[in-house]
């Protein structure tokens, strides 16, 4: 049995046709910066996330450092985000000499816990980083009450949560990156909306923000040859974008592929609730499972892992050492929270093989895998 934490084969095989007709109308055409593709996705983006403005990049860290620029920040000015993310998300607020502030994080939702948020304001800070970790969204209705009353501007990571829901206490909704100030995300392979190499894309609702993204991620220029701020060169490139724009047709159908799968674990670890816990849903967010991610109670992670491993069934852990503890960050100026759940999570999550094409044959075999070592666990204990 060919397990794989993510199958892009199979899913490619299923839209190889669509795909390859979008990818040789580029070739034939030689439109392949800026084209109509990328026009075409990043119009269909924006109305499927129900934005004004989706301004493609070239990877979804350079969304991110992006949007910090087009904030206007200072060196020193803080930045507050969870330290139990990807390096990315504190990698660009490190890179524009901006000062990080590491917060905790939820140990249901894994996303950032708002009371640590509150405790880290100072008078030096000026924006909040969520990240929406896993495949459902952060609280942003108490975070945007947050940045609204200390006049912060917030930047959602929305890498691993594309197609979420959100849902506000008065019933009403918005997609996952659509919600602060400005949304960044990325189309690397493995994500639910990904490429076929790098890529990513930069959401606002802020016209005088996305005409000045703009210009960032295009030389600092409006018009060629004439610039007026100091930018970069981020783009998407145009195969990228017929990749995605076939893609994000099917978005819905995969983020639905990825919810049975989850399910169907979720039953499985039922008898075995006293070693295992599930991923939390929370009440104002769908979960697109990005990842399915659990925590072991009392269960040696690395002999479970060599378990699995042993009968083919691959897992990995998202994320094993959080940044604050990374050595690039150690030495570097910065303010930590009491990360007492983030230390916690780092030592207890392991992620399990999601993804679109999963199959009966294959959910079984990693079932059954996984049963008999929790089974071998539970008489352990007992």
């Amino acid at each position: 049995m060919n397990i794989e934490l993510v199958d892009l084969k199979n899913q490619y095989k299923k839209i190889k046709s669509e795909v390859d007709e979008s990818i040789m109308d580029i070739l034939s055409n030689a439109t392949f910066i800026n084209g109509p593709k990328v026009k075409s996705f990043t119009a269909n983006l924006a109305k499927y996330l129900n934005v004004k403005h989706v301004i493609p990049v070239a990877n979804g860290t350079d969304a991110l450092q992006i949007a910090l620029m087009a904030l206007d920040l200072k060196p020193g000015d803080e930045v507050i985000t969870p330290s139990f993310t990807y390096i990315a998300t504190a990698e660009v607020i490190a890179l524009l000499k901006l000062k990080p502030v590491f917060v905790d994080v939820e140990l249901d939702t894994f996303t950032i816990n708002c009371n640590s948020l509150k405790r880290m304001i100072s008078d030096k800070t000026k924006a909040i980083i969520p990240v929406h970790l896993y495949g459902q969204c952060a609280n942003m209705e108490d975070i945007m009450a947050i940045a609204q009353k200390n006049n912060l501007k917030v930047v959602e990571d929305t890498a691993q949560a594309i197609g979420s829901d959100y849902t506000f206490s008065n019933g009403e909704k918005s997609k996952a990156g659509t919600i602060g100030d400005i949304g960044c995300t990325s189309f690397f392979p493995s994500k639910n909306l990904g490429c076929y190499g790098d890529g990513g894309a930069i959401f606002t609702n802020n016209d005088d923000l996305a005409a000045k993204i703009k210009m960032i991620a295009n030389h600092g220029q409006s018009k060629r040859y004439y610039h007026d701020v100091i930018g970069v060169n981020s783009r998407l490139d145009s195969i990228q974008a017929a990749v995605l724009d076939v893609k994000l047709k099917h978005l819905d159908s995969y983020c639905q592929e990825r919810q049975k799968v989850a399910k169907f674990y979720n039953e499985l670890f039922k008898p075995f609730s006293d070693l295992i816990e599930t991923p939390s849903e929370a009440s104002f967010s769908t979960h697109v499972y990005h990842q399915y991610t659990i925590k072991l109670k009392g269960i040696d992670r690395e002999e479970f892992q060599n378990a699995l491993s042993a009968k083919k069934v691959p897992s990995n852990i998202y994320y094993p050492l959080p940044i604050h503890l990374q050595k690039g960050f150690l030495n570097l100026d910065r303010r930590l929270d009491n990360l007492e759940n983030t230390e916690k999570l780092m030592k207890s999550v392991l992620s399990l093989p999601i993804h679109t094409e999963m199959d009966d044959e294959q959910l079984n075999y990693i079932k059954e895998a996984i049963v008999s070592y929790l089974k071998t666990q539970k008489s352990l204990v007992k």
